[in-house]
């Protein structure tokens, strides 16, 4: 059997490649939507991609299991679990509870693992050309290492009322008679890792087994005592804001994500041709430094920079749905340009037509920013922290209003346009990231708390407290 993890840091998500090399033949689980790294490993491998599944509908990127499909003419698997609010609203070839996926000696069982999402299954490996029984879990968002994945990512991003309740009674009976009834030995892959937003304790190491998560997770003493209602407390408390974009992610995967096919070269803009598409009003994203960034940017731009946290950023700032303008990147070269595109097509960001490298003669705007000392009082101006909800329980500005980055696009609504906003995160990444994002949707009195949360904690000052 060959077995291959594909990792992708910005969105700490797993696909798996799995194939039978006596037949040449192989499936990948999980797949993400620039599927060229899939279709090179398989040849190298001499193997031909002939079936495609996933564990769930995402809410966190866009699915590229259609893609694969389409691409490989492989069978395209997907769970018909869940009951009708939860079917696949394309052609698949449906699997339930029990279903198998053969691929020569190798076999797939799907294997039903509601509490994430009601339709989600997991599979249940066996390589028979060594054994007779499965030896690896691929558990999707139902058991990561160390935690369980969220139930309540329906009420928060999908629309739903307290589906989290009854989420997490079917997690908890997921676990007791799905999983734990495993044996010690089955490896576990998970579809995430840590930083992700599908659960809050992610552990960093790319795999478990059974017997380690049965021994050492936080939710096996519930289990052990039988104590459903302590497990739904522990696993609803403390659970990361999700954000706005996840709604999008879940509905395109359900209805069937578009297909990207053969992309166009990207056109490369001289200073002229940027000036052009600025004024056309193509949607500008700067990918460079933050610092770059600040020091001056084409009046409009979005700031997402360029690194681990792009397409992350990316899906919280952008919306194609709200505004389908074509993108236009500012990046260091087309080499990096094109990975941008592959990485903002994860988030269903496909209207990239265009790159530049040079600013010169575009009409750059400085980044607005005040000190710490300088901050204005809450009664002058509206504080807007844009971290987690938990990161502002332990500590904001006084009189600030706590809005996730991710979910600024979905509650403009709520934020004053007749008075100074500040905006402010722990250190100025985020906050400039997103000030960026307001500007370009018309917000004008607006400036950046320079250092964030971080650089005023550390200011002097007298009589005031976190």
């Amino acid at each position: 059997m060959y077995f291959k993890q594909f990792y992708d840091e910005g969105l700490a998500q797993a696909s798996y490649l799995i194939g039978c090399q006596a037949m040449g033949v192989a499936i990948v689980v999980d797949a993400r939507r620039d599927i060229e790294p899939y279709l090179v490993e398989a040849e190298r491998q001499g193997l031909r991609i002939t079936a495609v599944t996933e564990t769930h509908i995402h809410a966190d990127y866009l699915s590229g299991s259609r893609e694969l499909a389409h691409a490989t003419s492989a069978t395209l698997y997907l769970s018909d679990e869940g009951g009708p609010d939860w079917l696949y609203g394309f052609a698949h070839h449906g699997l339930r509870d029990g279903g198998e996926i053969r691929l020569g000696n190798i076999a797939l069982r799907a294997v039903h693992t509601p509490g994430h999402t009601p339709e989600h299954l997991s599979f249940l490996v066996t390589d028979g050309a060594t054994a007779s029984e499965p030896g690896f879990l691929l558990s999707g968002d139902f058991v990561f290492v160390g935690d369980v994945g969220r139930p309540d990512l329906l009420d928060e991003a999908a629309g739903f009322e307290n589906t989290r309740f009854q989420g997490a009674k079917d997690m908890f009976t997921s676990l007791q008679e799905k999983f734990l009834t495993l044996p010690d030995y089955v490896q576990v892959w998970p579809a995430h890792g840590a930083g992700s937003a599908c659960g809050k304790a992610l552990g960093a190491v790319a795999s478990s087994t059974v017997g380690y998560e049965r021994r050492f997770a936080w939710w096996a003493k519930f289990l052990e005592g039988g104590n459903r209602d302590g497990f739904t407390r522990e696993l609803l408390a403390g659970q990361p804001d999700a954000p706005s974009y996840f709604a999008r992610m879940k509905r395109e995967n359900k209805l069937g994500p578009a297909l990207l096919g053969e992309r166009a070269t990207l056109t490369a803009l001289d200073a002229e041709g940027l000036q052009a598409a600025v004024r056309s009003g193509r949607l500008i994203v700067d990918a460079r430094s933050r610092e770059d960034f600040d020091a001056g940017a084409v009046n409009g731009s979005i700031s997402v920079p360029f690194g681990k946290s792009f397409s992350t950023w990316a899906g919280w700032l952008l919306d194609p749905e709200s505004d389908p303008r074509d993108l236009v990147l500012i990046a260091a070269g087309r080499a990096q340009a094109e990975q941008l595109r592959d990485e903002l097509a994860r988030v269903g960001v496909d209207r990239v037509t265009a790159y530049a490298t040079s600013l010169s003669g575009s009409g750059l705007v400085a980044r607005a920013q005040v000190s710490p000392a300088d901050l204005p009082a809450p009664e002058k101006a509206f504080l807007l922290d844009v971290r987690t909800k938990n990161e502002y329980l332990s500590g904001h500005l006084p009189g600030a209003t706590q809005l996730h980055a991710g979910r600024l696009s979905r509650f403009l609504h709520t934020l004053p346009r007749d008075r100074q906003i500040v905006v402010y995160c722990q250190g100025g990444s985020r906050s400039g990231a997103a000030a960026s994002f307001l500007r370009s949707r018309g917000f004008e009195n607006l400036i950046d708390l320079q250092g964030g949360y971080d650089a005023w904690i550390a200011a002097p000052r007298e009589g005031v407290q976190a």
